[in-house]
């Protein structure tokens, strides 16, 4: 089975279990994994249950959609990503967003926890992502072209749509949640990365690092969608502190700030609505 006939037979599964409609797709990383709280939901579908879906193994990622509405917003959320290094072929790790985008999203905002790799960063900061860098892991376009989705050769010059982060800085001022700007770079993980990879991302541009998201935006942004990201910075890299890095040190500032990034995303997801009406 190829890319397309696998993402249309996930897509028939998933509107034999609910006809919802959704207008933003959410994609919740460590920290907002409780967001599903926030959401008046209308639908759950389990990852396992559709046909030939990827499953998330990552611990604090439950593995499922959440139809349903965030300040009267009707939002799909992805409570729980599939990476790369979990071992699936890149274009199962973006066939989630690509199925927010055919269900009916017109936009799709991103999270994630990352590591900082700009000094003026503190853990516990939020990001708002100008661009990124995807240089470091594989293109989810690689392969046949799906024409019904996109264009083979898609510009990438504006991939966060600069209305959408204005509506994300205005929000962040209008709720006293301080809000840092920069550059995200994605690596394949799992493994941290060393204080000498930490310098060449800094180097490259980087201001925060991560496995995830970046592919996720270039899917999303192929097919027509709008996208817009926030990271919270979870610790500073490698190298920048005397502190070994460790999952649960990710996992802690993550949920420690887990009440303000709840707040961010909901007023963000009220923001974007309005524009896309």
């Amino acid at each position: 089975m190829n890319t397309e006939e696998k993402l249309m037979k996930c897509l028939g599964c998933v509107k034999e279990k609910t006809g919802f409609e959704p207008k933003v797709a959410l994609i919740l990383g460590s920290g907002l994994g409780g967001f599903g709280k926030k959401i008046d939901a209308r639908a759950i579908v389990e990852y396992k249950d559709i046909e030939g879906f990827p499953i998330s193994t990552v611990l604090g990622h439950e593995g499922r959609f959440i139809f349903g509405y965030v300040e009267g917003v009707p939002i799909v959320a992805m409570q729980g990503r599939v990476h790369y290094y979990e071992g699936y072929a890149m274009s199962d790790v973006v066939l989630p967003t690509r199925l927010m985008g055919l269900l009916g999203a017109k936009a799709l905002l991103l999270t994630n926890a990352a590591g900082g790799a700009n000094f003026s960063f503190r853990p516990g900061d939020f990001m708002l992502i100008r661009d990124h860098i995807a240089s470091f892991v594989p293109s989810p376009l690689v392969g046949r072209n799906i024409d019904s989705l996109g264009t083979r050769f898609p510009d990438m010059s504006h991939i966060y749509d600069e209305e959408l982060c204005s509506a994300i800085r205005k929000t962040a001022a209008e709720n006293a949640i301080h809000l840092q700007e920069g550059v995200y770079l994605q690596l394949t993980g799992p493994q941290f990365e060393t204080p000498a990879e930490v310098r060449m991302c800094r180097a490259l541009g980087a201001d925060a690092l991560g496995m995830s998201t970046a592919c996720e935006a270039i899917a999303a942004h192929h097919m027509g969608m709008r996208v817009c990201g926030i990271s919270c910075i979870s610790n500073l890299a490698c190298g920048m502190s005397s502190t070994p890095l460790t999952h649960a040190e990710v996992q802690e500032t993550a949920d420690r700030v887990s009440t303000q990034f709840t707040k961010l995303v909901a007023k963000s997801i009220a923001a974007i609505g309005q524009i896309l009406d």
